[in-house]
């Protein structure tokens, strides 16, 4: 990308600064300095997710198609230097001041379903939560796609959830609980590093080496390396369980969204169970809500680092099997998530830092049906 054409997005730049601060600004005024600080670190991390191309969804098809683990350890680099934190947070931070509470579920049929589909999903939508969020806001209008048919899944799935929590599930179960926080800590430790040891087996059988790591070029305008982009997420993990109090999320904001579309519209989504439980959410302001607040940061600060690159170039025209496949996609993703307590970033990053059970099964489950969803990529010839 030349100067120049960078230099020609410096006007976006600026007007993705401005609208962020409006709903930083908004949020103060709904909820405080808090809420502002959240907004800001949602717009860390669509910077950082952008510059980094920091998603789940590629990672892991790479290690199927292509025999390529960087991008699986990077996450687990993610994941271990937010629980070094979290662990400790969790047990001693009320104590310290800086009182926080995890993301401990219980997890059964209907979230092992749930997390099967968004598997499934994000390969045909072309992202995750976050993956679908920051492409959004960099200029991808097939993802603006993938994302209106997530926010019409999880509101749809919120009209049957109550079904749902009626199937079996196993109890919640706390590493941190059961082993201490350095136990837990270490077990998730030994896990994620025979993992990563297997992602290294993989690609040295298939390709005799492992890859060089993609290096920075520029902080300002990227691209950033894998591991920088797991340093910083994880700074904005962290920063989410002080300022915040619990794990980042990402599409319950989805599906609040979604409900307050459908109440406008005269659907009476207020006597729906789920939204009796949440009705405190409905009926506020959406700036209220953390999880949309940094929602809308991570799509404005990816904003901001398309335009810094060069890069917002929305394509306005697509072919019916983007069109079909972003549909299908989001739809997956959005009904699932609300079935299996989130995302990546929500259920199995969210777990994982909260020392739960339920965030490993997510993943395998999510694996399952990411490998169902990259096998339909190959026949529907995505690539």
């Amino acid at each position: 990308m030349s100067v120049q054409g960078s230099k020609s997005q410096v006007p976006l730049a600026a007007i993705a600064t401005g609208l962020l601060a409006l709903v930083a600004l908004g949020a103060y005024s709904e909820a405080g300095p808090r809420q502002a600080a959240a907004t800001l670190i949602g717009a860390v991390a669509g910077l950082s997710l952008y510059h980094a191309s920091f998603g789940f969804t590629a990672a892991w098809r790479r290690i199927v198609t292509e025999r390529r683990g960087a991008g699986l350890r990077a996450q687990f680099v993610l994941i271990l230097l937010t629980c070094a934190v979290s662990f400790p947070l969790l047990v001693w931070g009320r104590t310290l001041g800086w009182p926080a509470g995890g993301f401990v579920f219980p997890f059964g049929v209907a979230a092992a379903l749930g997390a099967f589909m968004f598997g499934a999903g994000m390969q045909l939508g072309g992202g995750c939560g976050s993956g679908t969020l920051f492409t959004a806001g960099g200029g991808s209008t097939r993802m603006m796609i993938t994302l209106a048919a997530f926010v019409l899944g999880s509101v749809a799935a919120t009209a049957h959830f109550h079904l749902w929590a009626r199937l079996p599930k196993l109890p919640p179960v706390s590493l941190i609980r059961e082993f201490g926080p350095h136990g837990a800590f270490l077990l998730t430790a030994l896990v994620l590093g025979g993992l990563a040891l297997v992602t290294l087996h993989i690609e040295r059988k298939a390709h005799g080496e492992v890859a060089p790591g993609r290096p920075t070029v520029s902080l300002l305008k990227g691209p950033w390396s894998p591991m920088l982009g797991a340093v910083m997420l994880a700074i904005v993990g962290i920063a989410t369980f002080v300022v915040v109090g619990r794990p980042w999320g990402i599409t319950s904001g989805l599906a609040l969204w979604g409900a307050k579309v459908f109440q406008a519209l005269g659907v009476p989504v207020d006597t729906w169970p789920y939204w009796t439980w949440q009705r405190s959410a409905l009926e506020n302001h959406v700036l209220r809500d953390t999880t949309s607040v940094m929602n809308f940061g991570i799509m404005l600060g990816a904003m901001f680092a398309a335009a810094l690159a060069g890069k917002f170039t929305p394509v306005w025209r697509l072919g019916r099997r983007d069109v079909l496949t972003a549909l299908a996609g989001g739809l997956l993703m959005g009904y699932g998530a609300r079935l299996a307590y989130g995302c990546n970033i929500g259920a199995y990053l969210g777990g994982l830092v909260s020392g739960s059970l339920h965030g490993w099964l997510w993943l395998v489950f999510g694996f399952l049906g990411s490998l169902l969803g990259t096998r339909l990529r190959i026949k529907l010839g995505m690539g």
